[in-house]
């Protein structure tokens, strides 16, 4: 029987920490959430590789380097409210339902919003709402929100998405340029979000987040 505790502690020790992650809020949740229980269960084994697991349909659980990274420079306070787009399976809404007050969490899937409520009702973190709808349009209805995180590459962010974000909030996303990404820091200062360059890391880019590509004849 395969020890997935083991295998988390060592996700952390070889993965997170080395990556100059060490705010213990964060090292808790990732030590706590059991990632195993929110990949398809054909993936359960390679829950812990560190790199990026395929869910399907344009979703990825991100590798554990990128999202504890991008938890490190967001610092996500205990009485924040969190909006997390293209949740997948659920596990990203774990992590930061440990860390936040309470977290959104957007999936366009079906199948895949149900179970990632299902996961996290079985996890027991009754602070994340799923609500099935486009990671692009965000959910302006329980806005706006302290933190947004994209859990997949953007290549421009839609102004009505950046529109729920309160003054003084911070989104992450990893925007894609070619076969490159770059995690971006927004800080919304004045009503304007200012990007920041954070570190590289690599996903699919989210359907929505697309740039607008010119039209030619």
């Amino acid at each position: 029987m395969t020890d997935f505790a083991a295998r988390r502690t060592m996700m952390v020790d070889t993965q997170v920490r080395p990556s100059d992650v060490t705010k213990f809020p964060i090292i808790d949740a990732m030590l706590s959430v059991p990632r195993e229980n929110f990949v398809p269960e054909a993936k359960r084994e390679a829950a812990y590789m560190g790199e990026n697991i395929d869910l399907g349909g344009g979703r990825v659980v991100l590798e554990p380097r990128t999202l504890a990274k991008m938890l490190d420079a967001l610092d996500i306070q205990p009485d924040e409210m969190v909006l997390d787009l293209g949740c997948g399976l659920g596990y990203s809404a774990a992590v930061l339902a440990r860390l936040a007050d309470f977290v959104v969490a957007i999936e366009s899937d079906e199948a895949m919003a149900s179970d990632a409520q299902t996961g996290l009702s079985e996890f027991g973190a009754d602070n994340v709402a799923v609500v099935q709808g486009e990671p692009a349009e965000g959910n302006a209805k329980n806005g706006p929100y302290d933190v947004i995180v994209a859990q997949g590459a953007v290549e421009q962010v839609p102004d009505a998405l950046l529109e729920q974000l309160k003054e003084g909030g911070r989104m992450a996303a990893i925007f894609s340029d070619g076969k490159l990404g770059t995690v971006r820091i927004g800080y919304k200062i004045d009503g304007t979000v200012v990007w920041r360059h954070s570190f590289n890391a690599g996903a699919p880019i989210l359907a929505g987040f697309e740039a607008s590509r010119a039209f030619v004849l």
